[in-house]
């Protein structure tokens, strides 16, 4: 379906699916927005206005998730259990923030009212109902079960379970996952993976403070600042200074203490900067071809040429210009400056 130029939204059609009734019949919308929608979150029995006069799907594949946009009027869309196991979609959790307007989402006996700001989770392998009763955008993500490193009774436990706007978890996690929906498509490969991936520890944290799984008062706590701590790490790594040192003091935490958050990562607080930095390496060494080596080190906070060539060799069986040998044959050149 070809957008509507007056939507505003032409340059994000290349950036994956788009729907939209805004230039089709009005007699044709009703029935093109149930299919929309359908096709988009799985078969549901959708019931909308006779008249619809509004109606925007965006949808980006990225990786392992997806991310959709959608705005509309007031819907109620019903998952039977008849509709789950028949269309590929039972493998996907959502995760859905209120944009705007107020929606009602009940699934595993439990009803949730969401307002603007609102963020609640959904099984599309279970039963579901949700119902938005006025205009709305939403944005949601759409990732394999298997991603959440969650049980099926765990995922039980956390659908239509509301994380309200003004707790503080909220606070931190609608702007990125906000943000995220919006940017779907336009990230570098690399840097979209580093953001799904962020995204995914994201939502563990969510599923800790929906299912109260804190060892100690401060558990969730502890994950979202070792997410911080990690995306502080890979804005920094070009630093020759970045060092488990700085790192505590910029984050007014104990260099004890940041060890103790680094212990779930089967790496040291060095290790994890080294290991990131030996990975943007590789992409440059791969993209980069036309750059040398030694300027590629410096770039991602390498003091040595020598000592690089050491730790990748260490890290990954070969030598820098090993690797680059074996890649160049099939990717195209680039210049550093776009690293």
């Amino acid at each position: 379906m070809a957008p509507d130029p007056q939507d505003g939204n032409v340059d994000s059609v290349a950036l994956g699916s788009y729907d939209t009734v805004a230039s089709l019949p009005a007699s044709h919308r009703r029935a093109y927005w149930r299919d929309a929608l359908s096709r988009t979150f799985g078969a549901v029995h959708i019931s909308v206005p006779e008249e619809v006069q509004h109606g925007t799907i965006r949808a980006t594949p990225l990786d392992r998730l997806r991310a959709v946009t959608v705005t509309g009027d007031c819907q109620d869309a019903l998952r039977t259990r008849r509709q789950t196991g028949q269309d590929g979609q039972d493998e996907y959790v959502v995760v859905k923030l209120i944009d705007q307007g107020v929606a009602r989402l009940e699934q595993d006996g439990r009803e949730a009212v969401l307002q603007p700001g609102d963020i609640a989770v959904y099984d599309l392998s279970r039963p579901l109902r949700l119902h938005l009763p006025q205009s709305f955008r939403t944005k949601s993500l759409a990732l394999p079960r298997h991603a959440l490193g969650l049980s099926d009774s765990d995922i039980a436990q956390i659908t239509a379970r509301p994380l309200a706007a003004d707790s503080p978890l909220a606070g931190l996690i609608s702007p990125f996952l906000s943000g995220f929906v919006d940017g779907a498509g336009t990230y570098p490969s690399r840097v979209g993976e580093l953001m799904a991936r962020n995204v995914i520890d994201l939502l563990g944290v969510l599923t800790d403070e929906v299912l109260g799984n804190t060892a100690t008062e401060s558990a969730g706590g502890n994950r979202a600042l070792l997410l911080r701590i990690k995306a502080y790490i890979d804005e920094r790594l070009a630093d020759p200074g970045l060092s488990p040192q700085s790192i505590a003091a910029d984050h007014h935490i104990s260099l004890r203490y940041l060890h103790k958050l680094f212990e779930s990562e089967d790496a040291t607080v060095g290790r994890w900067i080294q290991r990131r930095r030996l990975e943007e390496c590789r992409r440059a060494l791969t993209v980069h071809r036309h750059a040398t080596i030694a300027a590629i080190a410096s770039r991602w906070g390498f003091t040595s040429a020598a000592h690089f060539s050491r730790v990748f060799r260490s890290a990954y069986g070969i030598s820098p210009r090993e690797w680059r040998g074996a890649q160049e044959l099939t990717i195209p050149a680039a210049r550093l400056v776009d690293a």
